[in-house]
């Protein structure tokens, strides 16, 4: 018999998984809640039921049996900027593989009266637990002035306390100074991020110390905003500084940067060699290919949501920075 249109368009709940599978509402129950008391051919036939029959989780009817939400927060701000837009991504893909949502609220870096409004927000979801991508000085300290009844979490945060996971963003400094410095270059300038970013930051202080570690002469330091139009814009102070390599604080700044030397007659990298920071996928595409830093956002994304989730895998190793990769490619040459 062919099903009605009402039929076609109900929502299949517990009630009918229950059912064709052959169980109590109660098993189906343990089975979505993964309770360790079911045995593995029941939870197979369960899970087969729910496939054949298209279930859905209601989210809300759960938490309202379990009291608990599943969900966690994500409080963001710059969410338009690689590091933290591919880190909610990745936040994201992990939380859902752990059997949890995410909600997330944004926040003007500087505004603490939004902070705290971010917060209330995810609170007033039920949230379990919140990660924090906010890479600002400023909203760590508008967080350490709230009292949060909930485990939180905080990502790039390098230098400035055990608030959680981050990426060594001096080590990634130092690397791409390092690989300027080993090919041969001892008049090395940094195109730096916005200075209340605390990644910025780390980034000049790792510069600084490679080249201090070397003995070399600290080159200019020329603030950027993280764009390719400021990039560009740097290209003037640049050429007239007389150094013969960039390490840029970010891809983007990179290839405003490779456009302006081009338009200016020099060549990259028989006239000046460039290195970035980030390695985002357009990176290897950029002309020439653009050597930079990689940092392993799935791995400090599965870091931060083990530990706001209390995953007993999650230790205080995760706590200890992921370290960053040198990505070798064609912006770097010996000075000519």
């Amino acid at each position: 018999m062919s099903e009605t249109p009402a039929e076609r368009t109900r929502t299949v709940g517990v009630r009918d998984v229950a059912a064709r599978a052959g169980v109590s509402r109660q098993t189906v129950s343990r089975v979505l809640n993964d309770h360790p008391e079911v045995a593995e051919s029941t939870r197979e036939r369960v899970l087969a039921a729910m496939a054949e029959l298209g279930y859905r989780m209601n989210n809300a009817a759960r938490a309202l049996g379990t009291r608990r939400s599943r969900t966690l927060g994500v409080l963001a701000s710059n969410a338009e900027q690689q590091g933290p837009a591919r880190s909610i991504a990745a936040i994201e893909a992990c939380a859902r593989e752990a059997g949890y949502w995410v909600s997330a609220a944004f926040a003007e870096a500087g505004d603490a009266d939004a902070v705290v409004a971010a917060v209330d927000h995810l609170i007033a979801q039920g949230v379990e637990g919140i990660v924090v991508v906010a890479p600002h000085a400023r909203t760590l300290d508008a967080l350490d002035a709230l009292r949060i009844d909930v485990p939180i979490v905080t990502l790039h945060s390098s230098g400035h306390g055990a608030r959680g996971p981050s990426i060594d963003q001096a080590a990634g400094a130092r690397l791409a100074v390092a690989a300027l410095a080993d090919a041969g270059h001892t008049r090395i300038a940094h195109l730096a991020g916005p200075a209340d970013w605390l990644e910025a930051e780390s980034r000049a202080e790792g510069f600084a110390a490679e080249l201090a570690d070397r003995g070399l002469q600290a080159g200019p330091v020329i603030e950027g905003d993280w764009s390719a139009a400021s990039g560009y814009a740097a290209t003037g102070a640049v050429i007239a500084s007389g150094i013969t390599a960039v390490f840029c604080a970010n891809d983007q700044m990179a290839l405003g940067l490779l456009g302006g030397l081009h338009e200016a007659g020099l060549a990259v990298p028989a006239d000046v060699s460039v290195v970035g920071f980030d390695d985002i996928p357009d990176a290897a595409f950029y002309w020439p290919q653009l050597t930079t830093i990689r940092q392993d956002f799935a791995e400090l994304a599965r870091r931060a949501v083990g530990l706001v989730i209390g995953d007993a895998g999650a230790t205080a190793s995760a706590l200890e920075p992921v370290p960053p990769v040198l990505v070798p490619r064609a912006s770097v040459a010996p000075p000519a």
